[in-house]
């Protein structure tokens, strides 16, 4: 299983909604963690399944004095609260202030978010809301963990040129440089266009072109439709059929096409890693027996 991180570079492409979207048709459990430095929205806007509302002091605020001890994978799922939806989320801090709260804490929140899925109780993917990324910001610390970071883009010009710089900057720092069709690593980085329907093949075809001729390490791997009605639905906002909405439809082709690329690779990389647990732990009581 796996750690996806979703961010963007610069304006407002939605990256809160796409998370929540692709949260609700991810085709195994997952955990929502809203990890933005800047602060989450969901307490704002989603409700809890009791009804009420969510409690901003759970979350990621709360597992800060937990990680400071260590922080073992399925303790994160005592700082988790229920969606009125049933989706699992990590609520994000309140205001960018208690960010310095996490100072230090980031790379043990990434490795027990990519560690989740090996647990033996409670396996889950994360998908991790990390909001506007810039050079600086500790939230980056979360990707050298994660198997895929998407960046969202919406198709204005200055958009998709801010995308193709952020992309080759992240290749740069997780990669080591720049990167060829041929010579993808591991993070992968992906690009996901919000986009009108109509157009969205074409965009997609166009923009990928650019990523892979400006050899930036990315490429497109799906777009998610434009579809301000069905983000006011996903929010509560709005009454209607949330399932027959653009957004969600167009959530599930991207999630099916992820996991057609990457599914089997994550799933492989899971269990290897496990097979590897497995020996250390044969040789340590082998060694124990010995020297008993």
């Amino acid at each position: 299983m796996a750690l996806i991180a979703l961010a963007a570079d610069k304006g407002s492409p939605g990256v809160t909604t796409a998370a929540v979207a692709l949260a609700a048709v991810w085709p195994r459990r997952v955990l929502l963690a809203e990890t933005d430095p800047a602060g989450g929205d969901l307490v704002y806007r989603s409700a809890a399944a009791h009804g009420g509302p969510l409690n901003p002091n759970t979350g990621m605020l709360s597992i800060a004095a937990t990680a400071r001890r260590g922080l073992v994978p399925d303790q994160l799922w005592d700082h988790v609260q229920p969606l009125s939806g049933g989706l699992e989320v990590l609520v994000g801090l309140g205001i960018a202030e208690q960010a310095a709260g996490l100072a230090g804490l980031w790379p043990t929140l990434g490795s027990a978010f990519a560690s989740l899925g090996d647990s033996p109780h409670a396996p889950a993917d994360v998908i991790a809301d990390c909001g506007r990324i810039s050079g600086d910001t500790p939230a980056v610390e979360l990707f050298t963990h994660a198997s895929l970071v998407l960046l969202l883009s919406r198709t204005e010009p200055e958009a998709l040129a801010r995308v193709r710089d952020r992309a080759a900057a992240l290749a740069g720092k997780l990669h080591g440089g720049p990167r060829g069709a041929a010579s993808l690593a591991n993070p992968v980085i992906g690009v996901v266009l919000i986009a009108d329907t109509g157009n969205a093949a074409k965009l997609a075809s166009q923009v990928n072109d650019m990523l892979v001729h400006a050899q930036t390490g990315a490429r497109v791997v799906g777009t998610l439709a434009d579809d301000p009605a069905g983000a006011e639905q996903l929010a509560g906002r709005r009454r209607g059929r949330l399932d027959k909405s653009l957004l969600i439809r167009s959530a599930r082709k991207v999630t099916a096409d992820v996991y057609q690329q990457y599914g089997a690779a994550w799933s492989a990389s899971a269990q290897a890693q496990q097979g590897q647990a497995q020996q250390t732990q044969g040789r340590a009581h082998q060694g124990h027996g010995a020297g008993g």
